[in-house]
C-alpha cells in the first residue's frame, strides 16, 4: 500500500467514528490506547452503538497520557497510520488487545496482521500522523479532559462508570 500525502493527513476531530456518521446521538471518547480503562469502555462502547440501531455513533479523539503511559504516544500514531488505509478500528481493537506489548516492534507486527507496511506503521515513518493525534489532544485541553477515558454525550460530560446499562439511560434520555 501506498502511503498518503503528510499534507493530507486529517486533523478532522470527528475522522474516528464507529457507527452511522448521521445518528442523531454522538458519544465523543478522548481516549488514551494504553489506558486499561479505555480497554474495558471499549466493547461497552461498541455493543452500545451496535444496538443502538443507527441512533448512536462513537467518535474516537486521542488523548495520550504520555507522562503515565510511555507507549501511548506510538500507539496513536499507529492508529493513525492505520487509518489513513480504513483500519482505525481494528487497529484500536489490536492495541487494545495487546496493551502491554506496543513497542515499535510490536506495531510493526499489528501493522503485518492487517496487511499494512510495517514501515509506515511504526518509528519516524508514523510521526507524519502527529498532526492528528495533536490536534485531539489540544482539543481535549481546551475542554479540561480530566483523563482517559472522557466521554461526552452531545457535547455533556458523562460522569459515572461505562457501563451498558447507565450509557442507555442516558442516551434515551437525550
Amino acid at each position: 500500500m501506498t502511503s498518503p500525502d503528510p499534507a493530507e493527513v486529517s486533523t478532522d476531530p470527528d475522522r474516528h467514528v464507529l457507527g452511522d456518521r448521521d445518528a442523531p446521538v454522538t458519544i465523543v471518547e478522548y481516549g488514551d490506547l494504553e489506558c486499561p480503562y479505555c480497554r474495558d469502555a471499549a466493547p461497552v462502547l461498541r455493543r452500545l452503538v451496535e444496538e443502538s440501531d443507527g441512533r448512536v455513533r462513537l467518535v474516537w479523539r486521542h488523548f495520550p497520557l504520555f507522562q503515565v503511559h510511555p507507549h501511548a504516544l506510538a500507539a496513536a500514531l499507529a492508529a493513525e497510520a492505520a487509518s489513513a488505509h480504513g483500519l482505525f478500528w481494528p487497529m484500536q481493537e489490536l492495541l487494545f488487545a495487546h496493551q502491554g506489548d506496543l513497542t515499535d516492534a510490536d506495531l510493526a507486527g499489528y501493522a503485518r496482521e492487517l496487511g499494512l507496511d510495517p514501515d509506515q506503521v511504526a518509528g519516524a515513518a508514523a510521526d507524519r500522523y502527529a498532526r492528528g493525534v495533536q490536534a485531539d489532544y489540544e482539543g481535549g485541553i481546551e475542554l479540561d479532559v480530566p483523563g482517559t477515558p472522557t466521554l461526552l454525550i452531545d457535547g455533556v460530560p458523562y460522569r459515572g462508570r461505562v457501563e451498558l446499562e447507565a450509557l442507555r439511560a442516558v442516551v434515551d434520555a437525550v
